[in-house]
């Protein structure tokens, strides 16, 4: 086997794209996302193809509880070698209406539940000498949408916690980088998930000496 691969954020998109592409080059799968009973679907479709797939629920929002599963993502396949976080809170509210308590809600899984699940990764991975972390962005960092206010700010922190995470981080041998998708996935375009996970492989796979921190994919 090639190694763990930890997807938290697994849906019928990207979260599920990424985890079948590593899954097809041998790694054993960890998906993570909050309902138990379509997540097990997706671990089961997965397992129908051949690919090494174990469901874990657990709540993106809560750190307690995402610390706990990837303690147990852990004793049951090992240390990971690779997390991706796909994770987000899609809010719609204009930035003058919106929250404050929902803002940092949607901060807390957006951006908190990343920080979460990277320091849970990070020691094993220093002790390997390695591994990758890959965090789903979105074009709402680069130009944002009023009417989703809270998304933008999350991804534009998501940002830059990439960028701090991979200056902190390369010279121990982990690679971190940022997916900024510009589009809307969907299935039979430019921005099918299928496609868009063959970003995350091609970082992943990436020569040291020419590791990218963000790929924007337009």
């Amino acid at each position: 086997m090639a190694g763990v691969c930890v997807v938290v954020g697994v849906g019928p998109g990207i979260g599920l794209a990424v985890a079948r592409r590593f899954g097809r080059e041998g790694y054993r799968l960890a998906l993570l996302a909050r309902r138990r009973g379509v997540l097990e679907g997706h671990a089961a479709a997965l397992r129908d193809v051949g690919l090494d797939a174990l469901a874990f629920a657990a709540d993106s929002g809560k750190p307690a509880e995402l610390r706990s599963v990837l303690d147990v993502v852990t004793e049951e396949l090992g240390a990971p070698d690779v997390l991706v976080y796909n994770t987000a809170v899609m809010r719609e509210a204009m930035p003058a209406e919106l929250q404050l308590e929902d803002l940092m809600r949607d901060l807390g899984i957006n951006v908190g539940g990343a920080l979460i699940a990277v320091q849970h990764v990070v020691p094993a991975m220093r002790a390997a000498g390695g591994g990758t972390i890959l965090l789903t962005g979105g074009g709402l960092a680069l130009e944002p949408w009023p009417q989703f206010a809270s998304l933008a700010v999350g991804k534009a922190g998501l940002r830059s916690l990439a960028f701090s995470l991979a200056k902190e981080l390369e010279p121990e041998g982990i690679h971190v980088a940022t997916v900024t998708i510009t589009g809307i996935v969907t299935a039979g375009t430019h921005f099918d998930p299928d496609l868009i996970a063959e970003t995350y492989w091609a970082l992943h796979t990436e020569d040291r000496g020419d590791w990218r921190r963000e790929v924007v994919y337009r």
